[in-house]
């Protein structure tokens, strides 16, 4: 009998998703550049259902029904051109080749269209859920062809985790690279998301003195409410664990560099390109490089003062950290959407805000309760220009100005970096105030650069002749 699916790229992530395609009733032929690892996933795991062994490239595309599925799962770039390479003379019109992995979108547009003209289908797959989610339901994000899902669609909805609805956590985002940009959106708000609950952990212990042990109480609490996600929850997890070596709380005992694999950047070069604004995740990014710049921060301890000022911590100031931190967390989804809104209008995508959020709200890093909230938003007949903007986030963010305003201010004061919770605050003003010093900027870049500014009472594109007598012409005069 032949496989319904291919996969190529048996490290963990490769395995993991092979097993649960193999769970689920599917015949799946595997292959690895190295043998070995499929014996050993055989050995482990080979009665978990039905799988077809080989050694080429050649035995699996032979072993497979068609249309055929090859699902590629080997590190981002070169590797994955590689592979495809190989593949396709092998394969016939209406074959389909998918990519798993972490690939940048725009390899994936690249790789499509590449493909598309050979008459095959390529679909850029986001998966999101880690190792765990791989095996037992990750939230799926793919791109490509309509007429791919079809074939594909209904495999990858049913290996996918489920929403409490039932509904599977897998829909088909957009045409080309479409999949693999959501995934991309997704991972810059994961990495946002951690360092607001790095920050807020930080404010608890440096200006409050609550210990790890304490605080994963209170992550645990939190996790019951409002905040409640997958990330809160392992938070605790993380904070009550004790080093067995040392008796010290393990995050006493872990190196303060965090590591980053590049969707995080991606992101943010991404939103620099389509003007749009991600902050709070840049912020995260540049955190986790600041961390890594281990040798020019000891020196920094040594020459750079802190003086600080004396503060008398308000009095609820445990609830104050944990509404800044819901409040910046809402900041970091909406530039996320916002992001997804810009690329939607640059590449012709059809992308269902509603659709996207339901995706995440299982099987992801990001799963959080306040997603469902987030997909009855953009489901809503009158859809929001801006997450925040939504009559249920306008409340809640309001309600927690104030805390997040005394959050800030005390990180400043006691000298605590908080960058996400400051430039997420500062996004919600910039949004909010009736008048920006844009104004001032343009004033400059005109008197500079004759770059034209426009005005508040009448139509049209103006210059002044800042070396001339200061008069004020119409813009196309200046050419």
């Amino acid at each position: 009998m032949p496989a319904q699916i291919g996969v190529t790229g048996l490290a963990v992530m490769g395995a993991n998703l092979a097993r649960n395609f193999a769970r689920n009733g599917y015949t799946v032929a595997l292959h690895n550049r190295s043998v070995g690892k499929t014996d050993a996933l055989l050995e482990a795991h080979g009665d978990e259902g039905d799988f077809i062994r080989t050694e080429s490239l050649e035995e699996l595309v032979a072993n497979l029904e068609t249309p055929r599925r090859v699902l590629i799962m080997v590190k981002a770039g070169g590797p994955v051109d590689s592979v495809i390479d190989q593949l396709v003379p092998l394969l016939d019109e209406g074959d389909i080749v998918i990519d798993a992995g972490n690939s940048h979108y725009t390899d994936t547009r690249r790789r499509e269209a590449a493909l598309n003209e050979k008459g095959l289908h390529f679909v850029g797959v986001g998966v999101s859920g880690g190792e765990e989610g791989a095996l037992l339901g990750p939230s799926i994000m793919p791109g490509g062809s309509a007429e791919s899902y079809k074939a594909l669609g209904p495999m990858l909805e049913k290996i996918s985790a489920k929403a409490d609805d039932g509904a599977p956590c897998c829909a088909w985002i957009s045409t080309d690279g479409a999949g693999h940009f959501v995934k991309m959106v997704h991972n810059g708000i994961e990495y946002a998301d951690m360092q607001v609950i790095g920050e807020a952990y930080d404010l608890l212990r440096s200006a409050a003195g609550i210990e790890p042990a304490q605080q994963a109480e209170i992550f645990n609490e939190w996790n019951q409410g409002e905040l409640s996600s997958f990330l809160i929850e392992i938070t605790a997890e993380v904070l009550g664990h004790t080093d067995a070596a040392t008796g010290k709380p393990l995050i006493d005992v872990i190196q303060d560099s965090a590591g980053q694999k590049g969707t995080g950047r991606w992101t943010v070069q991404s939103g620099l390109d389509m003007g749009s604004p991600v902050s709070a995740i840049a912020e995260s990014v540049f955190a986790r490089s600041l961390s890594s710049q281990r040798d020019i921060r000891a020196v920094g301890q040594k020459v750079l003062t802190a003086d600080t000022t004396e503060v008398t911590l308000p009095e609820n100031f445990v609830e104050d950290v944990r509404q800044a931190l819901f409040a910046s967390k809402l900041v970091s989804y909406a530039q996320g959407i916002d992001m997804l809104t810009s690329a939607a209008g640059e590449y012709n995508w059809q992308l269902k805000l509603d659709e996207i959020a339901g995706l995440w709200r299982e099987g992801c890093i990001i799963r959080a309760a306040l997603l469902k909230d987030i997909t009855a938003a953009y489901s809503a007949d009158e859809k929001p220009a801006n997450l925040l903007f939504a009559p249920a986030f306008a409340e809640a963010i309001a309600k927690a100005v104030p805390a997040w305003r005394r959050v800030v201010a005390v990180a400043v004061q006691l000298g605590i970096p908080a960058p996400v919770f400051s430039s997420s605050l500062a996004y919600y003003d910039g949004l909010r105030r009736d008048r920006l010093p844009a104004a001032l900027t343009q004033g400059l870049r005109d008197f500079f650069g004759a770059h034209t500014y426009r005005r508040t009472d009448k139509e049209g594109t103006f210059h002044t002749l800042w070396s001339g007598d200061r008069s004020e012409i119409a813009a196309e005069d200046t050419h």
